[in-house]
């Protein structure tokens, strides 16, 4: 199937939007779902973006059942190992299902490690429910690690009433 990859533009976050709905309807998270295409715009469209975006497109001729051209993206951003340096975090890859087995998933993930290696980042990260084999297979066929099998890393997070616990303890420090 034909399809381009191409860096994100502002007038794409409503795409992007739909489908990070999307792929969290497959993650069984829905509600977990609290980003507008506003919020996108603003935090990775402004002169510091918290993120940068690649998204799939194919041509109006193989457009979606529901008319849409935009098919898959890939959301990332930058981190930094103190033991072995820059390093790019991919938030999310998707395709829409419709279009999954022509490559489209492949090119992302490709064009990601490409943007990494050109800025000079030692590794690419990402994370993976473990529920989901078809996404484990496709990540470790093409080399992935899981970091929770061979060296036994737990994600940790700090949201919500936890995190704001944890900023407001920096007061009284």
């Amino acid at each position: 199937m034909n399809f381009k990859i191409r860096p994100a533009i502002k007038e794409d976050c409503k795409e992007i939007s739909r489908m990070i709905m999307e792929l969290a309807v497959y993650e069984n998270m829905p509600d977990q779902v609290k980003i507008t295409h506003e919020e996108l715009e603003r935090d990775g469209f402004c002169e510091s973006p918290f993120f940068e975006c690649l998204v799939a497109e194919v041509p109006e001729e193989h457009k979606s059942k529901e008319g849409f051209t935009v098919v898959g993206y890939a959301l990332y951003f930058y981190t930094y190992s103190t033991w072995k340096g820059p390093s790019i975090f991919l938030e999310d890859l998707y395709v829409m299902p419709e279009f999954r087995g022509n490559g489209i998933g492949k090119g992302l993930l490709c064009k990601v490690a490409e943007v990494g290696k050109k800025k000079q980042c030692v590794r690419l990260q990402l994370s993976v429910l473990d529920w989901n084999t078809p996404s484990r297979d496709f990540y470790a066929a093409k080399g992935a690690q899981d970091l929770t099998v061979s060296e036994g890393w737990h994600a940790i997070r700090f949201d919500g009433q936890s995190l704001d616990n944890l900023a407001n303890e920096a007061a009284k420090i």
